[in-house]
């Protein structure tokens, strides 16, 4: 896509509201975030609702998204480690953080003593959406209070996240992935999601927007049976120089069993050990997670 602005759109709305973050791109191979961000700020924009406190929108990868890669040098949704915040950027992704870094110093707790986030992603394999988050803080129950399939234990598992960044900072919120990366409905699912967010953080007015009542109904036709809440029981990471071939078709939430093959790692392969839920199988050539496994929880 076009080079993108970092700061995608600002809408402010009654004095003395919370702040809610959406940041989108942070991989360049997931565009569809950035466009969804674009045609809610231009629908703001047009409509001029009514709610309390800021929104803003984040773009992450700049030269990412332009050159349509994951990362330039390394994954900036794995740079936001104590090490790399407190040294110089050596990195192309590391001088990016810096630069979100410094425009959120504009939006700290002392002028929004309630700031909410949301950080959108897509997958490679195909997907229904979900909410990835790190159960700390208030995030886990506001996860909770949007109707899709929500997992727990990502950030715990993976450093350097932007959302572990985030929860660290005193931000309460969640990472959203839209569904797979090229798909029809992933900047549908992402649209809604945001509209879903501002209602709930911001006290938007949704009635009378376009979104309104798809976006309730967009998830709703998606989950028959509800909302569900699972944990991540295994991660297989992959070294740099790794060989690893997903073996085709599997899709994200699938069930597995014992013994299946799941892929093929430095010519070896890689079986199953679990009668488990398959989770963020990968489907791209940049990436150091294999697979998870997952199971539903209470």
């Amino acid at each position: 896509m076009e080079r993108v602005p970092r700061m995608l759109g600002k809408y402010e709305g009654e004095k003395g509201g919370p702040l809610l973050l959406i940041t989108a791109g942070v991989h360049g191979n997931e565009p569809s975030g950035v466009r969804a961000l674009q045609e809610v700020f231009r629908e703001l924009e047009e409509k001029k609702p009514r709610m309390k406190g800021t929104f803003i929108g984040i773009a992450g990868n700049q030269e990412g998204l332009q050159q349509n890669q994951r990362f330039i040098d390394e994954d900036l949704n794995r740079t936001w480690t104590d090490e790399k915040l407190q040294r110089d950027p050596t990195t192309h992704e590391e001088k990016e953080m810096q630069e979100i870094i410094q425009i959120l110093k504009d939006y700290g707790p002392d002028k929004y003593p309630q700031r909410y986030f949301v950080d959108c992603h897509t997958t490679s394999s195909s997907s229904l959406p979900y909410i990835s988050v790190q159960d700390v803080g208030g995030n886990n129950e506001f996860a909770h209070r949007f109707p899709v399939y929500i997992v727990k234990g990502f950030s715990d598992i993976v450093d350097g996240s932007i959302d572990k960044y985030f929860s660290k900072n005193g931000l309460t919120g969640f990472t959203f992935e839209g569904g797979q990366h090229e798909a029809e409905e992933t900047q549908r699912n992402q649209e809604s999601l945001i509209w879903l967010a501002l209602k709930k953080a911001c006290d938007l007015e949704l009635e009378g927007l376009s979104c309104y009542p798809g976006c309730y109904e967009v998830f709703a036709r998606q989950y028959p049976e509800g909302q569900k809440t699972f944990e991540i029981i295994h991660r297989h990471g992959l070294e740099k120089g790794d060989s690893f071939e997903m073996r085709p078709g599997f899709e994200n939430f699938e069930q597995i069993q014992d013994d299946q093959l799941l892929a093929l790692q430095n010519g070896k392969e890689i079986r199953s050990r679990w009668d488990a839920t398959i989770f963020m199988p990968l489907y791209q050539s940049q990436g150091n997670d294999g697979f998870f496994i997952i199971k539903e929880v209470d």
